[in-house]
């Protein structure tokens, strides 16, 4: 037995709540954009390091360089990854520990794509 908070006793045994089921997709449409924008993160530094041209297109404010142009855009590819998963999964059932998979192997193939030890194999030269 519990109380409640005016002192009553309460009996929690057998207590079910039911709640409708929604549709995961909208979530892991989410989930699988934050890594796809990760990923997209991860493309533009090491474009930038290889390229010259993209750096200077990545250049979108002088007093921070080209990293501004890199966030800019991967904010950019994470939204449009977003609502485009969106709309493809809005109504579907799927599971959101999956896509946490997906996201995780996206999240990770950014950050090395981040790392000076991978980027550097590619700079020009």
């Amino acid at each position: 037995m519990t109380m409640t908070s005016d002192g009553a006793r309460a009996d929690l045994r057998g207590f079910e709540e039911h709640f409708e089921d929604k549709p995961e997709g909208p979530v892991s449409a989410a989930i699988i954009a934050g890594g796809i924008g990760a990923l997209g993160l991860g493309i533009l530094t090491t474009l930038a390091e290889a390229s010259e041209t993209v750096s200077g297109w990545l250049d979108v404010s002088a007093s921070v360089g080209p990293l501004s142009g890199k966030t800019l855009f991967s904010v950019l590819i994470w939204l449009v990854a977003w609502g485009v998963l969106h709309g493809a999964m809005k109504n579907t059932g799927h599971e959101t520990r999956r896509a946490f998979g997906i996201a995780m192997v996206l999240v990770a193939l950014g950050v090395i794509g981040t790392l000076p030890t991978f980027f550097q194999l590619f700079g020009a030269e």
